[in-house]
């Protein structure tokens, strides 16, 4: 059985890979890896309000959430749990996309840490030079 009110959607930024299941017309509970999200997250109200804003926007409907997230930092699991989020309402129709868009949610953060090269200690860092 089929539910129609559930909504699945993957989120990403740097490493970190979120899988979310949105369930319309729920009471508004969010759950992280089977965990509250003030249980996962520890009592740091920023990673709170990252993930509840695509919530902000929506304010007439209300939804549960429950996301699988793994890699990363606990900022960058947050982001792309926002990024899973901001993708499944969109998908609900042309306004929530427009809102969600022009809040800049749905814009993939590619930014990715650079490689280390050779001959170098790290990615633009240089061994010290000695003249003599």
């Amino acid at each position: 059985m089929e539910n129609k009110n559930l909504i699945l959607a993957t989120g990403r930024r740097k490493t970190s890979v979120a899988q979310i299941r949105l369930t319309q017309g729920g009471t508004g509970k969010i759950t992280v890896n089977s965990k509250e999200l003030k249980d996962y997250f520890g009592n740091t109200p920023r990673f709170e309000a990252v993930i509840n804003s695509p919530f902000t926007l929506t304010t007439d409907q209300k939804f549960d959430c429950s996301a699988k997230v793994s890699g990363g930092g606990v900022s960058s699991q947050a982001g792309a749990i926002r990024h899973a989020i901001s993708r499944a309402i969109a998908s609900l129709g042309p306004t929530f996309r427009s809102s969600m868009k022009k809040a800049g949610f749905l814009t993939r953060d590619s930014r990715m840490v650079e490689r280390k090269k050779f001959g170098q200690p790290k990615a633009r860092k240089r061994f010290q030079f000695s003249k003599r």
